[in-house]
C-alpha cells in the first residue's frame, strides 16, 4: 500500500538537502547567503505588473482559460518569434502557452515517450531534462556535456551505440547547469543528425536572453526544417523577472505540440488568464526592461567572479545564463560537490547548488546563483575569502538588515 514505483524511480532530492541545511543554519541566527536556487529577486516591470491588474478587472478573468493558451498569448508569442528570429509560426498549431517551461517539458515527457522509449539528454543537465523523462517510464541515456569533450562526436557515438534507438534528445543552451553556448551551425548538426535517425528534438531556450557581451543566444527553430521534428520551450520566468508568475510557452513541430495539448487537457486549464494578458504585455513591450535585467545579472557575474578569483578560487565568466559553473577548489575537490556545499554552509554561511544535483559528471562543480544584490553578493565574497584562507564563519552573527513587514 505504501509502496509507489513511479517515486522509487527518483533519488533524493539533493536541493532540498541544501534548503534544509540553509534552514538550520539561519535557526542559529546567521546571516545565510543564498546562491542556490535561479529565484530571480527583482519585481518583474511594472508595466507588466500594470497589465495583470487591469486584466483583474475583465468580466471572465476569473473563469477557466484554455489548456493551451488563450488566442490572444498565442498569436504574440507567433508575433515575438517572428520579430525575434524570424521565425513564422501558426499560433494555432505551432504554440502552446504552458504553466513555466519545467511544466511544459515534464507534459510533454508524459504524451510522448513510454516504457521502451529511449531519450538522450546532456549530463549535467537540469534536473526535469532527465527525471521529466524518467517520471514518464523512459529509458535516459545521458551524453556527456563536458568542456573537453565534443558534444556533437558524443552524441553521434551514442546514438550508434542505443538500442533500442533513441526516440528523443533533450538539450539546452545556453546550458543549465554548465552555461555552455552554441551557434546556430550548433543547431544545424543537430538537426541534420536527428533527421539522418529520425530522433524527435526538445530545445529548452531559458536563457535566451540573458547573454553577455554580444553573444546571442540563437533559436534551433531558425534552422531551415527544424519544425520537421523540434520544439523548443521558453520561459518569462528569468527574462521578465517573472518566476512564480509561472508562463512560457512551447513552439515548433505540430505534432509534437498536438499531443502537449491534448495531455493538459486532461490535466490542466492553463495560467490563470489574467497571467497571460502580463505575459502579453511583456512579449509585446519594451525591450529595454529585458536588457535591465540582462545588464543586472551581468554585474553581478562580474563582480562574483572577479571576487572568487581574487580569492583563490579560479573561475571563467559565463556568456550567458544568471549562474557561475564553478570547479571546486583544488584542496575541497576529493569531497564531492555535496559534501564541499554543505561545508559552505556550515563554515562560510554561503548556499549554492552541489553540481550532483545536475548529473554524475557535474560532481566537481557547483552552481552559483546570481540572485542576490551586489552589496550583499561582497559581503558573501568576505566570508569565501576567509573560507580559502581557513578561517570559519560559522558562529557570524546575522547582518542582514531587519525587515519590516508591508
Amino acid at each position: 500500500m505504501n509502496s509507489f514505483p513511479r517515486m522509487n524511480r527518483l533519488p533524493p532530492y539533493v536541493f532540498s538537502v541544501m534548503e534544509q541545511l540553509k534552514q538550520q543554519k539561519m535557526a542559529t541566527g546567521a546571516d545565510v547567503f543564498d546562491f542556490g536556487i535561479g529565484n530571480p529577486d527583482q519585481p518583474a516591470p511594472a508595466h507588466i505588473i500594470d497589465a495583470l491588474q487591469a486584466a483583474l478587472r475583465y468580466p471572465n478573468a476569473h473563469r477557466y482559460a484554455p489548456s493551451k493558451g488563450i488566442p490572444e498569448l498565442r498569436r504574440s508569442i507567433a508575433n515575438w518569434y517572428g520579430r525575434r528570429f524570424n521565425v513564422d509560426l501558426d499560433p494555432e498549431t505551432e504554440t502552446v502557452a504552458t504553466i513555466g517551461s519545467k511544466e511544459g517539458l515534464a507534459h510533454l515527457a508524459l504524451a510522448t515517450v513510454d516504457t521502451g522509449d529511449t531519450v538522450l539528454v546532456p549530463n549535467p543537465c537540469y534536473p526535469v531534462h532527465h527525471y521529466g523523462f524518467t517520471i514518464a517510464n523512459a529509458d535516459v541515456r545521458f551524453v556527456p556535456l563536458l568542456p573537453e569533450t565534443d558534444f556533437i562526436e558524443t552524441l553521434e557515438s551514442t546514438i550508434k551505440a542505443c538500442r533500442p534507438k533513441p526516440k528523443m534528445l533533450i538539450i539546452n543552451f545556453p546550458a543549465n547547469p554548465t552555461t555552455a553556448c552554441v551557434d546556430l551551425d550548433f543547431f544545424a548538426k543537430i538537426i541534420e543528425i536527428a533527421k539522418a535517425h529520425q530522433i524527435w528534438v526538445v530545445h529548452d531556450l531559458a536563457y535566451a536572453d540573458l547573454v553577455y557581451e554580444g553573444y546571442e543566444a540563437p533559436s534551433i527553430l531558425q534552422v531551415p526544417g527544424a519544425k520537421d521534428i523540434a520544439v523548443e520551450a521558453y520561459t518569462l520566468s528569468k527574462s521578465y523577472n517573472m518566476a512564480g508568475w509561472r508562463v512560457g510557452f512551447m513552439c515548433g513541430n505540430a505534432t509534437l505540440l498536438q499531443a502537449l495539448a491534448r495531455i493538459k487537457s486532461y490535466i490542466d486549464y492553463g495560467s490563470f488568464a489574467p497571467i497571460q494578458h502580463a505575459a502579453i504585455a511583456a512579449l509585446e513591450g519594451p525591450i529595454e526592461h529585458v536588457t535591465a535585467i540582462r545588464d543586472c545579472y551581468q554585474k553581478r557575474r562580474d563582480v562574483m567572479c572577479a571576487g572568487l578569483n581574487a580569492a583563490g578560487w579560479p573561475v571563467e565568466p559565463p556568456k550567458a545564463t544568471m549562474f557561475v559553473w564553478a570547479k571546486i577548489p583544488e584542496p575541497y575537490r576529493h569531497l564531492g560537490s555535496l559534501d564541499f556545499a554543505k561545508k559552505l554552509v556550515n563554515e562560510a554561511n554561503v548556499v549554492v547548488s552541489p553540481g550532483i544535483g545536475f548529473g554524475e559528471y557535474g560532481n566537481e562543480y557547483v552552481r552559483i546563483g546570481l540572485v542576490e544584490e551586489e552589496a550583499r553578493m561582497q559581503m558573501a565574497l568576505q566570508h569565501l575569502t576567509r573560507f580559502m584562507q581557513g578561517k570559519s564563519d560559522s558562529s557570524s552573527p546575522s547582518t542582514r538588515p531587519m525587515e519590516v513587514p508591508l
